[in-house]
């Protein structure tokens, strides 16, 4: 019908090292969309949209204005491992590294689709307390962000972090645009849960091998 925006009869070209990710066509918002898990991180140089929900954890949507080409990841600090609780130098530099290895990931796979560093600007989302027994885990990831973007001298444009809710998060790369909807919800418990469970998997999980930088 005309003015109606249909599904694409083939998926769109996605960029090389995001073929695994799932992409199913979004009829409410007429374009493709790409699902962000915890630990992932999506990368886009066209017309679709990049959503995830957050609790604790924290997105970054890193975006080059100029040649539009943007993307999200979503991440959040290890607990410290075992015996490492009393020795909180050594809990410390394992969170910087895995956040760091989150944040160099998005940036560098921006640079490899033609991004340029220089022109980077960076929106920052989540952090909630949500995990009850853990209230400081939401502010840690915040608090990480934040002293990167600083370190690296990336310019940070808008954020929306903290307070005790869940959010929604659909970040369009072509245009910049951020829609963010705070959830409140059954579902705020099964997420709290699910970032638990999470939580504890980063706590033994080695950290990865080096990154290339560019």
């Amino acid at each position: 019908m005309p003015g109606v925006a249909t599904a694409p009869t083939a998926k769109t070209a996605v960029l090389p090292g995001f073929e695994h990710m799932r992409r199913f066509w979004d009829p409410s918002h007429a374009c493709m969309t790409v699902k962000v898990l915890p630990g992932e991180f999506y990368v886009s140089a066209q017309e679709e949209m990049v959503s995830t929900v957050l609790g604790s954890c924290v997105s970054a949507c890193i975006r080059d204005e100029e040649r539009r080409i943007g993307g999200m990841n979503h991440f959040m600090l290890p607990e410290p491992m075992s015996g490492e609780r009393n020795d909180w130098s050594l809990a410390v530099g394992r969170a910087a590294r895995y956040g760091s290895d989150a944040m160099e990931q998005l940036i560098n796979a921006i640079l490899k689709a033609g991004g340029r560093r220089d022109a980077l600007k960076v929106k920052i989302f989540g952090g909630g307390r949500v995990l009850t027994q853990m209230t400081d885990v939401g502010q840690r990831n915040i608090a990480f962000v934040k002293r990167y973007l600083e370190t690296e001298k990336l310019q940070l444009v808008a954020e929306d972090v903290g307070d005790i809710y869940p959010r929604q998060l659909q970040f369009f790369p072509a245009s910049g645009r951020v829609r963010v909807r705070q959830l409140r919800s059954s579902r705020d418990s099964e997420l709290a849960a699910n970032e638990q469970s999470y939580l504890k998997r980063l706590a033994n999980d080695p950290i990865k091998g080096e990154v290339e930088l560019f």
